[in-house]
């Protein structure tokens, strides 16, 4: 596996002078650890809300293998709402008043000085999962997409993992016993310090060192990369995620049951628990670890 969100497809995805996506040769350089293995891969989250990384994706390999998570929509907003807090992409202080300001943010309106992916913070239109999946399945089959629900994995991990195994091709009998799983309802990263993580995100700052980055040598660009997620990494901990408060979570059931029913019929699987809001959360059965 390569480098996380690198964002190489996805042309329609916004993203502001602090984000470095990697052009086509820098894409291709995080794949020169590749030593022969059957498969390699990527993982770059926006891929599934872009309408168009799945066709350029398509065009680049034709026999890609897609694997998507997906997760109860009310649960997935209140986690994103808490990583864009910590990585500087929100603003407001709270996710009532952030989802309060969807139609100013369509509007360009509300928008915070390091958001570095404005799209995101239209909230609701991210767990729209289902033109999302099916975009998918119509450009490479459904063969070629192997969809896993979170709750599952966070319960049956050794299970789900063997199946992506078997999805991919490769050994899935050499599984540890013990697998490391951060578990997303319970854990969240959280800053140590503001003015560091406001300083790497800065626009001008984080912007200017990319463009810098791109004029140097490749050992040195990613010898900058490197100083700067360790940085990142340093400045964050673990914490108890903050919970969603119960009317808004109440609510997002609520609006997102027809989506949910849209999806149940698109995957052939029943996901109208997540419309039960309160319905309790399964816990991971493995180890909870460090990202």
């Amino acid at each position: 596996m390569a480098k996380k969100e690198m964002h190489h497809f996805g042309s329609d995805l916004h993203f502001g002078p602090q984000f470095y996506r990697r052009d086509r040769t820098a894409y291709l350089s995080e794949f020169d650890a590749w030593d022969g293995q059957a498969r390699a891969g990527e993982a770059s989250v926006w891929y599934l809300f872009s309408k168009q990384a799945a066709s350029e994706i398509k065009a680049f390999n034709p026999d890609s293998r897609i694997i998507i998570m997906l997760r109860k929509p009310a649960e997935m907003l209140g986690s994103l709402y808490n990583v864009f807090r910590c990585d500087g992409n929100e603003h407001l202080p709270t996710f009532r008043e952030a989802l309060a300001a969807e139609t100013d943010r369509r509007a360009g309106h509300k928008i915070g000085r390091r958001t570095y992916l404005r799209q995101g913070l239209v909230y609701r239109e991210v767990a729209r999962f289902t033109e999302q999946v099916r975009r998918y399945y119509e450009l490479f089959g459904r063969e070629r997409v192997h969809v896993v629900l979170y709750d599952e994995f966070a319960a049956k991990t050794t299970r789900v993992f063997k199946d992506v195994l078997d999805f991919l091709d490769v050994d899935s009998t050499q599984i540890p016993a013990v697998l490391p799983v951060i578990n997303g309802n319970v854990s969240a990263n959280t800053v140590k310090c503001s003015f560091l993580r406001n300083l790497l995100s800065d626009p001008l700052v984080r912007g200017s060192a990319i463009a810098l980055s791109s004029r140097l040598p490749h050992s040195i660009s990613k010898a900058m990369q490197i100083v700067e997620a360790r940085l990142t990494q340093m400045n964050h901990r673990h914490s108890k995620r903050p919970q969603v408060d119960a009317d808004i979570e109440e609510r997002l059931c609520r609006e997102f049951t027809p989506e949910v029913e849209r999806l149940s019929d698109l995957l052939g699987r029943d996901l109208m628990h997540w419309n039960r809001f309160g319905s309790p959360v399964q816990q991971p059965l493995s180890e909870v670890a460090d990202q």
